[in-house]
C-alpha cells in the first residue's frame, strides 16, 4: 500500500530529527523541533488535523511525564548510582574482587569485567561505567603490565554490562515505552546478564591461554591486605545483591527496591566516612544530589521530546501504516527482525541508549507486533512463536543488547572513545583490537538468544 501525504511528512520528520541528531543537537530538543514543526506541517497539509488543539495539550503534557509513579523510580536509581560512585564503591568493587580472582593469570582483567558488571547495574550508564572503571582499574592494569589491548578492550566492552543487570533505568524506560511489567523485564534480563558476564571472562581466559604474555602472573596480596579488600567488598555484595535478588524474585516492586538501595548506600557511605574518613560527607552527598538532579532533568526532557514526537508520529499515521504494511506483507517476520536489529546496533554507535530505546523503539515495535500476528496472538498462531506479551520482554532483552553492541562496533564506537580518553597514549587501533574478541561473543551471545528465547522468558514464567 502505498504511503500518502501524512505518512510522508512523518518519514520526512525522522529523517530531520537524525540529521539534527546529527549535527550534535540535543536528543530531547531535536525530538521537540521535529515534533512541533511536523504537526505544524501536518496542519497545512491536512487542515483537519489542527495546529493549535495540539500546542493546547502542552498545558498538562509536562506534568503528565514529571507526576508518573513508575517514572519515580528513575531518579532514585540515578541518586544511588552517584551515591555509589562519590563513596567510591567503584573501586571497592574492583579491589576486592580483584583480590578475590587476581591470582589467576587474567584475572585482574576478569575482577574489572565483573566489576563494570556491577557498577553498571548501579550506574545505568555505559559511558559512565566505562570511564569511571577505565580510570579505577586501568592503572592496576598498566602496573601489573597487562597489555594494551587486552586492559583497554576489556574495560570499553565491561562498560556495555550494566544496561541489561537490574536495577537498570534502560530497563524501566523500555518497559515504559512498550507498556511491560517492569519486574518481569529486570526478571528476564538476569539470565542473558549473567551469560554475558560469563561469556566476557571466557574470552579473557581463553586469550590468555592462546597468548601468556598478554596477561603476566601477578603477585599475590599480602594476607592483611587481601582481608581488607574483601571486608570493603562484602557490604558492596551484600547492598546491591539484596536489591537484585528482591527485584528478581518479585519481593518488592522497583521503587521501593531503589528507595531502600538509596538509603543502603547512603547509609554506609556514612558509616565508612566517619570511620575511615573515606566515604559520603556533607560534601559528597551534596555532588550526588546535583549530579542526579543534572541526569535526572536531562532524562525527564528526553522523555518529554519523546511525547512530543510520539504526538506527531501518531497524527501523521506512519507507525499505523508500517504496521499494516508488515501485516498485509510477504516479508520473512525473521529478516525483519534481523533487519531492526542490525538498524539498531549501527544507530547505536551514535546515539545513547536511552535516546535510542525512545526514538526507534516506539517507531519499529509496532511492526513487530503485527508480524507476530497483533496484540493478544497466542504462542501457536504468532510469526516470532510467542505471544505478544513475550514478545515485549524477548525484543526487549534483544534491543538493548545490539544498543550496546553499538557502543564498542568499529570504527566508532563510543565506549572506545571514553577508554581513550582516560588512555590517550594507546592508539585506537589497538583498542579496537582488544575490543573484537568481545564484539563477536556478544554477537554470539545476540545469536543464541533469537534461537532460544527461553534465555530470556523463563525466568518470568518460573516466577
Amino acid at each position: 500500500m502505498p504511503m500518502g501525504e501524512r505518512e510522508l511528512i512523518g518519514l520526512a520528520g525522522f529523517a530531520v530529527l537524525f540529521a539534527l541528531i546529527a549535527l550534535r543537537l540535543p536528543v530531547a530538543l531535536a525530538m521537540v523541533i521535529v515534533g512541533v514543526g511536523g504537526n505544524w506541517a501536518l496542519s497545512i497539509a491536512a487542515p483537519f488535523l489542527r495546529f493549535e488543539p495540539y500546542l493546547a495539550q502542552f498545558k498538562s503534557l509536562t506534568w503528565s511525564v514529571m507526576s508518573s509513579y513508575t517514572l519515580s523510580v528513575v531518579p532514585l536509581f540515578i541518586l544511588m548510582g552517584y551515591l555509589a560512585a562519590h563513596a567510591n564503591l567503584s573501586r571497592d568493587l574492583f579491589q576486592g574482587l580483584n583480590a578475590l580472582v587476581g591470582r589467576l593469570r587474567g584475572g585482574v582483567a576478569m575482577a574489572a569485567v565483573m566489576a563494570c558488571a556491577g557498577f553498571g547495574a548501579v550506574c545505568g550508564s555505559s559511558l559512565a561505567t566505562a570511564s569511571t572503571m577505565g580510570r579505577v582499574a586501568l592503572p592496576e592494569l598498566k602496573r601489573l603490565r597487562y597489555d594494551d589491548g587486552l586492559a583497554t578492550g576489556t574495560l570499553a566492552a565491561g562498560g556495555t554490562l550494566g544496561i541489561l543487570i537490574p536495577p537498570s533505568v534502560a530497563l524501566v524506560i523500555y518497559a515504559i515505552v512498550v507498556e511491560a511489567s517492569v519486574v518481569e523485564m529486570f526478571q528476564a534480563a538476569v539470565v542473558p546478564g549473567l551469560l554475558a558476564v560469563v561469556l566476557f571472562v571466557a574470552v579473557i581466559a581463553v586469550r590468555v591461554w592462546l597468548d601468556p604474555g598478554l596477561a603476566r602472573e601477578t603477585p599475590p596480596l599480602e594476607a592483611a591486605a587481601r582481608r581488607v579488600a574483601v571486608r570493603r567488598l562484602l557490604p558492596v555484595l551484600a547492598i546491591f545483591g539484596a536489591i537484585v535478588l528482591g527485584l528478581g524474585l518479585g519481593l518488592f516492586t522497583p521503587t521501593p527496591a531503589a528507595a531502600v538501595g538509596v538509603f543502603a548506600v547512603l547509609a554506609y557511605g556514612v558509616v565508612l566516612k566517619a570511620r575511615t574518613g573515606e566515604g559520603l560527607g556533607r560534601r559528597e552527598i551534596g555532588r550526588a544530589v546535583r549530579d542526579t538532579a543534572v541526569t535526572g532533568g536531562m532524562i525527564y526532557f528526553v522523555l518529554f521530546g519523546a511525547e512530543v514526537l510520539k504526538g506527531f508520529l501518531a497524527r501523521s499515521g506512519l507507525p499505523a501504516a508500517l504496521a499494516e504494511m508488515a501485516a498485509t506483507g510477504t516479508a520473512d517476520p525473521w529478516l525483519i527482525l534481523a533487519a531492526v536489529l542490525l538498524v539498531l546496533i549501527l544507530l547505536g554507535c551514535f546515539m545513547d541508549s536511552l535516546s535510542m530505546i525512545l526514538v526507534v523503539v516506539p517507531f519499529l515495535f509496532p511492526v513487530l507486533v503485527e508480524l507476530n500476528g497483533g496484540d493478544w496472538v497466542t504462542a501457536a498462531e504468532a510469526g516470532y512463536g510467542m505471544a505478544s506479551e513475550d514478545l515485549k520482554i524477548w525484543f526487549g532483552v534483544l534491543a538493548l543488547i545490539v544498543v550496546e553492541l553499538g557502543l564498542i562496533t568499529p570504527p566508532v564506537g563510543l565506549n572506545v572513545f571514553v577508554i581513550r580518553s582516560v588512555a590517550p597514549a594507546v592508539p585506537m587501533g589497538t583498542i579496537f583490537r582488544g575490543v573484537l574478541p568481545f564484539f563477536t561473543v556478544e554477537l554470539g551471545r545476540v545469536a543464541l538468544i533469537l534461537a532460544l528465547p527461553g534465555l530470556a522468558l523463563w525466568l518470568p514464567r518460573v516466577l
